[in-house]
């Protein structure tokens, strides 16, 4: 499956308040990032963050430092139309996460929903390997995938449902889990889908 081609496929198709993953306001995410304390002009990147609002209300909350990572150009350009002037404030990178170079550290690396549709161990692997070159040495990491009574299935793909040991076994020694806050996501539809949000923070030594 090509994730370039699905993805711009959908946000050339749908609108970005229709799809099934659309929230207006995302309160655990920004609940989670209060959590981890870091501070206003500490760098965050948003993987998988397209078409989402959460830079909108991180800006808004005085947040100066933010970056935006989507495998679609149309996702992001979603944001970017919808921020306008703001826009300029946030970096933005088109790319594939699994291949992503990052360019520099951030404090916090912010992802809802795209790690549980990589189903391939090694592109887990090498979300890993991102992660790591990524992350500050005393970085958050806030990851949140369907639970495991979530949709088995989400945007017509597969996706892997984590609890606690799963995602803690995929991230491996180098991470530790802090906090996991559950979600039941009422989607657009009105469908209900059961989320869980984990906070980690990197080990250091």
């Amino acid at each position: 499956m090509n994730r370039r081609h699905h993805w711009n496929h959908v946000y050339q198709t749908k609108s970005s308040d229709s799809v099934s993953w659309y929230q207006q306001r995302p309160v655990k995410s920004l609940e989670l990032i209060a959590a981890s304390g870091v501070g206003k002009d500490a760098g965050i990147i948003d993987v998988g963050g397209g078409a989402s609002v959460l830079v909108d209300h991180l800006l808004g909350l005085g947040y100066t430092n933010l970056a935006v990572l989507d495998v679609s150009e149309a996702a992001l350009s979603v944001s970017r139309s919808r921020l306008g002037s703001r826009a300029a404030a946030v970096e933005w990178f088109e790319a594939d996460v699994t291949s992503f170079e990052p360019p520099r550290r951030y404090a916090l690396w912010h992802d809802r929903a795209f790690f549980h549709f990589l189903m391939d161990a090694g592109d887990r692997a090498r979300y890993v390997a991102t992660l790591s070159k990524a992350l500050q040495p005393d970085g958050t990491v806030i990851i949140a995938t369907f639970a495991p009574d979530g949709p088995p299935k989400c945007s017509g793909l597969d996706v892997v449902r984590y609890d606690e040991h799963s995602i803690v076994a995929e991230l491996g020694a180098g991470f530790q889990l802090h906090e996991v806050r559950r979600e039941t996501h009422v989607t657009p539809g009105s469908a209900e889908q059961r989320f869980n949000y984990f906070r980690f923070g990197r080990v250091v030594g």
